[in-house]
């Protein structure tokens, strides 16, 4: 094997097979290239061709923003309600539990001490 074929081969082991790296595409140039597909000015294979896509490219781009839009208008409209952090949400309930026995045995002090002071009846 010739030392030429050796370093083409290793380059392809590494990764530079002769692929160009994929392109990531931003959503705002997502959405331009589907708003002038859907314009029907030029051809989609006229824009594909421009921005080096293919069709199932366009076709996912599509499907996204449908998705997208789905997603944003089943949306109830109004305010959304406010989450609380779970540290938060603990301490809370542990201060309602402590309250509530509190207010359990201060109920139970007042109706022995009305059973004390009236004989039994809850009347002034």
């Amino acid at each position: 094997m010739s030392q030429e074929n050796k370093k083409r081969e290793q380059s392809q082991r590494e990764g530079g097979g002769g692929r160009p790296p994929r392109r990531v595409l931003s959503a705002e140039k997502k959405y331009q290239i589907f708003l002038e597909a859907q314009r029907e000015e030029k051809s989609a294979a006229e824009i594909l061709r421009r921005e080096g896509l293919y069709s199932t490219d366009l076709a996912r781009i599509r499907n996204q923003v449908k998705e997208g839009a789905l997603e944003r208008l089943s949306t109830r409209p109004g305010r959304k309600a406010a989450t609380v952090p779970a540290e938060q949400y603990e301490s809370l309930k542990k201060e309602l539990e402590d309250r509530e026995r509190v207010l359990a045995e201060m109920s139970v002090e007042l109706t022995m001490l009305r059973k004390k002071t009236n004989g039994g009846t809850w009347e002034r």
